[in-house]
């Protein structure tokens, strides 16, 4: 699957966070990213939106981005959800991974690590 046939959802309540995250898949070649401010919003839309991944943050309003998680991998087992979080405490890691997390990502991320993240996506793809 190429990159710009992707459509990835962004959870997370910083408007800066969502759009440096989303500048950054645009400059690699994603053509379609959803944006959502809270775990609530982010199960809603993965439910009506099915997409191929997810960046969702783990600290965020109304539904968190674990408890987000969780709700994504009942509902749909082979979801891809990269957990992004600013406190990468191995205790948030573990709990991620367990819970059906793809990966995890810490703030402030690189351009690089999206795209490895992107290029191990697309190999499971095709």
């Amino acid at each position: 699957m190429k990159l710009k046939d992707l459509k990835i959802m962004i959870a997370d309540d910083s408007v800066l966070a969502r759009k440096k995250l989303k500048d950054c898949l645009i400059g690699l070649g994603c053509a379609s990213v959803i944006e959502v401010v809270d775990g609530q919003a982010a199960v809603d839309t993965f439910k009506s939106e099915f997409p191929d991944l997810v960046f969702m943050d783990i600290v965020m309003p109304t539904k968190t981005g674990l408890e987000a998680l969780t709700e994504i991998i009942e509902y749909n087992p082979s979801a891809k959800v990269v957990m992004v979080s600013s406190t990468g405490t191995k205790g948030n890691i573990t709990t991620a991974v367990k819970a059906g997390a793809y990966d995890f990502l810490l703030k402030p991320f690189t351009t690089y690590q999206i795209k490895e993240i992107l290029s191990k996506l697309s190999e499971g793809v095709e």
